[in-house]
């Protein structure tokens, strides 16, 4: 696909948020890029920590630990005892990557990120279930932070090589 002619503007894809029961979530969202370069931003670490974390947050991402494959493990650092850490319970190159969200304990989720393909265009869908509705309750500001998180995904995936 020629990167330059886009359907519809990178900057203007929605992101759907969808509170799908007390206990879940599901976003979808699609990048102009194929899902073999959209898996690998979430899973190289080089590349992750270019578009994960909100540029207009003012935290800094310290460390980033990241083995991501079935059974590894990643930690994200930002100091002074902030961390989110977990494992990958599931990793299939270019489709499909699921983990657990560990730092909560008890009211801790597991995300799970499915890629689907079709004419360049990856559709992602994201679904983080929590083991009770206070838990989702507490996790919901970090949704917000989607737009600005993937809109920088969509700048990185712009600069990658097809």
């Amino acid at each position: 696909m020629d990167r330059t002619a886009r359907s519809e503007p990178a900057a203007a894809r929605p992101v759907s948020v969808e509170r799908t029961s007390e206990h879940e979530v599901v976003v979808r969202r699609m990048f102009d890029a194929p899902a073999r370069l959209v898996f690998e931003a979430w899973t190289t670490p080089e590349l992750f920590r270019q578009w994960w974390l909100p540029q207009s947050m003012a935290a800094q991402l310290r460390s980033l630990e990241m083995d991501a494959r079935t059974g590894g493990s990643y930690r994200l650092d930002f100091g002074d005892g902030m961390a989110f850490y977990g494992t990958y319970q599931e990793v299939t190159p270019h489709t499909r990557i699921v983990w657990t969200n560990e730092e909560d304990g008890e009211s801790g989720s597991v995300t799970t990120v499915i890629l689907r393909e079709q004419d360049g265009v990856t559709h992602l869908v994201l679904t983080e279930v929590f083991p009770s509705r206070a838990a989702l309750e507490q996790g919901d500001g970090a949704l917000d932070a989607l737009h600005e998180t993937f809109a920088q995904l969509d700048d990185l995936l712009a600069q990658l090589p097809a």
